[in-house]
């Protein structure tokens, strides 16, 4: 009985390219959210703005919206494996080149964004494509099983890696954290060079419809499909209007002394709470009405962070992040399986895309409204507001998708196609 709960460990059985690939990007995660904390404590260290750290989002948020629509597309008409390779490659070169500049003394906030923009141009550019590599190898309840595998691994990272980036800043510096950044990417190009080749269907059919040889062929789809619009709008409501994250160093200068340590058990609080939900997410993945699920976490996700705004001591602050990081997990595995599942594989890429552009474009402009609010009022009532806005969000979206409601794993409207073998 107790078994039914825990995470399905299937996938990582059963199908030896998916085991690589997720051992291989477990680790890169690991060392990329040590890099993040670093970097953005690193932005509030020169600046000591709440505004230019919400900045460090848009900076973001530029090249996301252009790469990713660009991975997506040549997701659906070339090599995936190939695209992976060569985008983590620029990364690790552009890994390099920041350690370098932060180890070297220079302390130039334009420097850095330039750094960081064009790190999120390559992340955005294979980011796509990485999504679509679960429903390449599984199936059904695997591939749900494989999304939650896929966001524990994330989440691990995020537990441990700004925990030991916070004490690695207080005692290295910066640059120790950018550094394990740059040696972990060799694990994720390990990984993605044990994939299959696989170039999708829409390039080697003939006489596929029009809209599936344009980049905004995927929009198409989504537009016309309202479970899937329906996903996108929650996580859009969940993104923008709560994370908490760019909040993090204001809210700890504002109540619990702006020590690096404490900074550093926030993010990974967030994560403790996304590794117990994925370690008993048993009878999630198996639970058919995923749509549920995600409204449901959804609204949860926005009262946890109007939580923490709230929270007077940093126990409670950090449990309510805990509760934040469970809700995030549930709502992440619920959308991953409702997207993936209901689009067929010669639109998957660029579908995955827009998902991107949502599940990382959301938290940038997310930031920059938490920094811009914060910077008007304070880090609390920033957080507070976006909270109960979120909760709010939920309630409508919920009222205005039944399709997403009701929608259920393994109905007939549910799978347009099955995995490329």
């Amino acid at each position: 009985m107790i078994r039914s709960y825990l995470v399905d460990l299937r996938p990582l059985r059963t199908s030896r390219p998916f085991r690589a690939f997720w051992a291989g990007t477990a680790i890169s995660q690991f060392g990329g959210s040590m890099s993040s904390f670093a970097l953005l404590y690193f932005v509030w260290d020169v600046s000591r703005s709440a505004v230019v750290v919400g900045l460090v989002g848009l900076v973001v948020a530029i090249p996301l919206v252009l790469f990713g629509l660009i991975g997506g597309h040549l997701a659906d008409t070339v090599d995936r494996r190939a695209i992976l390779l060569w985008a983590r490659s620029g990364q690790l070169v552009v890994s390099v080149g920041t350690a370098t500049i932060v180890i070297g003394g220079v302390r130039s906030i334009p420097i850095l964004f330039v750094m960081i923009a064009l790190n999120a141009a390559l992340s955005s550019l294979s980011a796509p494509v990485a999504q679509t590599v679960p429903p390449m190898l599984l199936a059904g309840t695997d591939l749900s099983a494989g999304l939650a595998l896929t966001r524990l691994a994330g989440q691990l990272a995020l537990l441990t890696g700004p925990a030991i980036g916070g004490v690695l800043v207080a005692t290295v510096g910066v640059g120790a954290c950018l550094v394990v950044d740059a040696v972990t990417f060799v694990a994720a190009l390990w990984g993605i060079s044990r994939l299959p080749r696989h170039v999708p269907r829409a390039a080697t059919t003939d006489g596929a419809e029009p809209e599936r040889a344009r980049i905004l062929g995927g929009l198409q789809f989504v537009v016309r499909t309202p479970v899937i619009l329906g996903a996108f709008l929650v996580d859009i409501c969940a993104m923008v209007l709560a994370l908490p994250a760019a909040l993090f160093p204001v809210i700890n200068a504002e109540r619990f002394g702006g020590s690096p340590l404490t900074l550093g058990l926030m993010l990974p609080a967030i994560g403790l709470g996304g590794v117990i939900a994925g370690l008993f997410s048993g009878r999630l993945t198996a639970y058919p009405r995923q749509g549920l699920i995600m409204l449901t976490s959804c609204a949860v996700w926005g009262a946890a962070t109007a939580a923490f705004g709230a929270s007077p001591t940093l126990p409670l602050a950090l449990l309510s992040l805990v509760a934040a990081g469970a809700a995030d997990t549930f709502t992440v595995v619920s959308r991953g399986t409702i997207v993936q599942t209901a689009t067929p594989d010669a639109l998957r890429g660029r579908v995955s895309s827009l998902d991107y552009l949502v599940g990382a474009g959301g938290p940038s402009l997310g930031d920059l409204r938490a920094g811009v609010i914060a910077g008007a009022t304070s880090g609390a009532v920033s957080c507070i507001l976006g909270g109960l806005a979120c909760v709010a969000g939920a309630g409508a979206i919920a009222g205005a998708t039944p399709r997403l409601r009701r929608w259920r794993l393994g109905s007939r409207a549910a799978s347009a196609a099955e995995p490329a073998t």
